[in-house]
């Protein structure tokens, strides 16, 4: 007689074949290339140091790109991050039992193309990527969240 675990097993290997195995594989690979920028030692105490820092260049980057792109197809205002200076962090929150996701909360000053300088604050999020690989960031300008989209003025990202 087979035990209703031994015949999921069979049925999920027939259908998915090897597919488990190689995303297994591919995010042990993906964790385990450091992001490359020094971590402060809040970020390395929770993460084991693979874990992207408020001032870390790809996460900053990021949010200029993204700010860029949700301007041009969504707020059309013309608007542009020009740089981004004093990031730091809020507070941390690091992977447990009740909270399976580490997340790192950050602000920072947006230099913004009008000449207004805006409060930026963002999230980061271990293992939170595409499917689970790297990691996740939100963010929200402060003035520029019409639809309230992160709470009144960016309250869930503080």
């Amino acid at each position: 007689m087979r035990t209703a675990s031994r015949v999921l097993d069979r049925f999920l290997g027939r259908f998915l074949g090897p597919l488990p195995g190689l995303a297994m594989l591919a995010a042990g690979l993906a964790l385990a290339a450091p992001l490359g920028a020094p971590l402060t030692p809040v970020a390395q105490a929770f993460t084991g140091g693979n874990f992207a820092a408020c001032r870390d260049p790809k996460v900053l980057d990021y949010i200029q790109r993204r700010f860029v792109w949700t301007d041009e197809h969504v707020l059309k205002r013309g608007l542009r991050i020009e740089a981004i200076a004093q990031p730091h962090e809020n507070r941390w929150q690091p992977a447990s039992q009740t909270h399976l996701i580490p997340r790192l909360y950050c602000h920072a000053r947006a230099l913004m193309n009008d000449g207004r300088t805006r409060t930026v604050w963002y999230l980061v999020e271990g293992g939170m990527g595409f499917a689970g690989i790297r990691d996740n960031v939100e963010f929200c300008v402060a003035g520029l969240d019409p639809w309230k989209v992160y709470g009144a003025h960016c309250r869930s990202l503080r």
